[in-house]
C-alpha cells in the first residue's frame, strides 16, 4: 500500500475515485522522475540544491513522509550522491508498484 499519509492526501484531493487517484499518483511519480533525471545531471551546488528543493516540495504537497526524508537528505548531501539517487529510484519503483485503494 502506498505510505498513510499519501493514500489520505490522494483520498481528500478526489475522494473514493482510483481513477482520479491513480491519474494523480502517476503525476507525482512522473515529476519526481523528471527531478531524479535533473539530479543526475546537476553539475554544481545550487543546480543539486533547486532540484532538491523540488523534490521536497513535491513530497510536502503530497503529504509523503518517506520521500521528504529522501528530499531532505538530498538538500544536505553533495551533488551526485549516488545513495540519495538510489533511494529516490527506490521510492519511485516502490510508489509505482503499490495498488490504487478502492
Amino acid at each position: 500500500m502506498l505510505p498513510r499519509s499519501l493514500d489520505t492526501a490522494l483520498a481528500t484531493a478526489v475522494g473514493p475515485d482510483p481513477a482520479l487517484h491513480r491519474e494523480l499518483r502517476d503525476a507525482l511519480l512522473e515529476s519526481v522522475e523528471r527531478q531524479v533525471d535533473l539530479l543526475r545531471q546537476a553539475r554544481g551546488d545550487a543546480h543539486w540544491y533547486t532540484v532538491s528543493a523540488r523534490i521536497r516540495g513535491l513530497a510536502v504537497s503530497f503529504m509523503d513522509e518517506d520521500l521528504t526524508t529522501v528530499a531532505d537528505a538530498a538538500l544536505l548531501s553533495a551533488p551526485g550522491e549516488p545513495v540519495v539517487i538510489d533511494e529516490l529510484t527506490r521510492w519511485i519503483e516502490q510508489t509505482r508498484e503499490e495498488p490504487i485503494p478502492g
